[in-house]
């Protein structure tokens, strides 16, 4: 069979045969890969005929795509239709906020360029599609918040009295408030997508059950439903001495906080649909402005819950009975209407998390800040979740994303999440990637998109293959950042990049002329170790002391990373010197960068003094958002997660030292934010 037919089709499905690598290196993908990646876009490519009829799906025999139901457009620029229409077709368009234009294509085939921005109906040539029509670029931070600054957060690992061994939206609404006292802007959370109730061991927040709606383990219903209903409910179970013992833990123990937090909640749905509470119709309202997407997700959990197998163990929807498998069938719908009270129950968590949430924003706003929480958004979601289980023809279940090797991992990256189907999209009219935009920016002034070169394209990965054995799959990028611009627009949200990896080239200039800002690490960022000047940093992302996947400053500073990547096994132990002494000649670097730029000393910094010298540096900088994590304010030692790594390290489970009310109260932070806020004055001509 010849590779060119092959090559074709795989052109055709949006998969990158050639690329460069992070060592810029050309590379190039195998046939034998490129049949295993087109079988998991439902493209089989075995034999010739299997490739004719795979083009054929693509709707690419004839050489023109078919028309989508939703087409999306630049505000003011003609948009050709040369591929479904002929010059001089009529067209009305009808607008979203009323109101209609009449015309005609003109020589070219193309719409005239559209004022109002919005989701508009187009009605051409007998057919009717949606066009949405984008501002040129997402809000501007530069001109909403000169100077900002901001915190970065772990929202499990927040503590306050009576949480019961997890961070809840009532801990995230008090720090909201004391960060905005420091002068904090910004309050930068992880990820709170819905997970899965019956598998209290995947906690990663990166790896959700789906990105539309909400992890129900960070409801804290008191705040909401008050504290008496809490107080029964706690005494009804008699769960006070178990969620006192996790209350005390400094590490999270998921599996037993998820069991004491799901029955906790459903000892107070139980209460609730009974005891005619005054909020019932306000929870009533946000059930029914859920619409099918809300739906589909509790009757996932509560099927996910009921169907398992012959061990007592949930299974993957598909390996469900068949008749369950379809969200749509009557099966599902009788199992629903024979389980209401079980359904409604999820839809009950969602609404606790959604409330607080909302409170949390509004406090952030009321007390100063001006951007308020950023919400995190996971770069996918698990294949046997709610969300694939929801949008079957949306996603792709069958391929995981990932990395291929890099600067980050040398032996590439298998996340074990799945993504979005670029064509599935198109077929829908974006349906899945607008409902998760508006989902994660409807309690927030901001949104993180995770690995934000999966806009443009994504490592994808077959099952049962390494990460080596992938290949890049490319996404309509255009009509995706336009989107992202409208519903950002919308939602008045700053859009933040997280652009680290293997990045194609021109895409950061083309995100930051979108107003989408890059992000910039100090560890990263230094030549070994020697940092550029402030005003030779990025005015088109944000800076950052570190993430969530690598070390703290003061582990950076101490070793404390090598003594871990030696523990887990990624670096021997025979390597530790070799090891030290490269870190040893970064450091001394950093601390030259330093001494020269921010914090003036004739001697050596220690770790302590090295943070403060990093957050006066990176707040003399250019960019127009600088983000100092937690833990680095204040001055912990422990990273919290070691990408690749899930036994041994206690990724996602590190608690805070103190509760949320006085964990900025301590010297330490109040020094470290009083520095950056001074900074960032200094950095905007002093105003404030």
């Amino acid at each position: 069979m010849s590779d060119q037919r092959l090559m074709h089709l795989a052109e055709a499905a949006g998969i990158s045969i050639d690329w460069i690598d992070a060592n810029n290196r050309p590379q190039r993908v195998s046939p034998e890969i490129l049949r295993k990646v087109l079988a998991g876009l439902g493209l089989v490519a075995d034999s010739p005929a299997d490739i004719d009829a795979s083009l054929e799906k693509l709707h690419l025999t004839k050489g023109k795509p078919s028309l989508p139901p939703l087409l999306t457009a630049d505000r003011y620029r003609p948009l050709s239709l040369a591929d479904w229409f002929a010059p001089g077709t009529a067209f009305r368009l009808c607008f979203e906020e009323g109101g209609e234009q009449h015309g005609h294509l003109d020589h070219d085939a193309r719409l005239p360029g559209v004022e109002p921005l919005g989701y508009h109906r187009l009605e051409i040539g007998e057919r009717q599609l949606t066009l949405a029509v984008a501002p040129p670029a997402c809000p501007d931070l530069r001109e909403r918040a000169p100077g900002a600054w901001g915190l970065t957060v772990q929202l499990y690992g927040l503590r306050r009295p009576g949480d019961g061994g997890l961070g809840d939206t009532e801990a995230l609404e008090t720090l909201a408030r004391h960060a905005a006292a420091h002068g904090a802007d910004a309050l930068a959370i992880s990820p709170v997508h819905a997970m899965f109730e019956a598998y209290p061991h995947q906690y990663s927040p990166y790896s959700p059950s789906s990105r539309l709606f909400f992890n129900t383990l960070y409801a804290s219903p008191g705040s909401i439903l008050g504290e008496r209903p809490l107080r029964q409910a706690i005494e009804a179970t008699g769960l006070g001495d178990e969620l006192a013992r996790l209350e005390q833990r400094e590490l999270i123990d998921w599996p037993a906080v998820t069991d004491a937090r799901h029955k906790l909640l459903r000892a107070l749905w139980n209460d609730f649909q009974h005891g005619g509470h005054p909020l019932r119709q306000d929870f009533d309202s946000f059930r029914h402005a859920g619409g099918e997407a809300l739906e589909n997700h509790c009757r996932f959990e509560a099927l996910h819950n009921a169907l398992r197998n012959a061990d007592g163990y949930p299974c993957h929807w598909r390996d469900w009975p068949a008749q369950y498998r379809d969200p749509a069938s009557e099966a599902v719908e009788r199992f629903a209407r024979e389980h209401a009270s079980e359904v409604c129950y999820y839809a009950f968590g969602q609404w606790l998390v959604a409330r607080g949430l909302e409170r949390a924003q509004i406090a952030a706003h009321s007390a100063g800040m001006r951007v308020g929480l950023v919400a995190d958004l996971a770069v996918g979601a698990d294949g046997g979740g709610s969300q694939a289980w929801s949008r079957q023809s949306e996603l792709l279940a069958s391929l995981s994303v990932g990395a291929p090797p890099d600067v980050l991992n040398h032996h590439g990256q298998n996340w074990g999440i799945s993504a979005f189907s670029p064509n599935g999209l198109r077929d829908h009219g974006y349906r899945a990637f607008l409902e998760m935009l508006r989902s994660n920016l409807a309690h927030a002034g901001g949104m993180r998109i995770d690995h934000v070169m999966g806009l443009k394209r994504l490592w994808v990965i077959p099952q049962g293959a390494g990460p080596t054995e992938g290949a890049y799959l490319n996404y309509p990028f255009e009509d995706m950042l336009r989107l992202l611009c409208l519903e950002a627009h919308r939602h008045n949200a700053i859009i933040l990049g997280e652009d680290l990896g293997t990045i194609p080239n021109g895409l950061r200039d083309i995100l930051a002329d979108r107003n989408v800002l890059g992000m910039r690490v100090q560890i990263f960022e230094g030549h070994e170790g020697q940092l550029p000047p402030p005003d030779h940093w990025s005015d088109k992302a944000l800076a950052t002391t570190s993430t969530h996947d690598v070390a703290t400053i003061a582990g950076w500073w101490e070793g404390r990373d090598i003594d871990w990547r030696i523990r887990v096994g990624l670096v021997p132990e025979a390597q530790r010197d070799e090891q030290q002494r490269q870190r040893e000649h970064e450091r001394s670097r950093m601390d030259h960068s330093l001494r020269q730029h921010a914090y003036h000393s004739e001697h050596r910094l220690d770790a302590e003094q090295a943070l403060d010298a990093s957050v006066l540096f990176l707040g003399k900088t250019r960019a127009p958002l600088v983000l100092l994590q937690i833990e680095d304010a204040l001055g912990l030692r422990e990273q919290a997660n070691m990408p690749g790594i899930t036994e041994i390290h206690p990724n996602w489970s590190r608690r805070y030292p103190e509760d949320s009310a006085h964990l900025l109260d301590r010297p330490e932070p109040g020094r470290r934010m009083a520095l950056l806020a001074d900074a960032r004055r200094q950095a905007r001509g002093g105003h404030p």
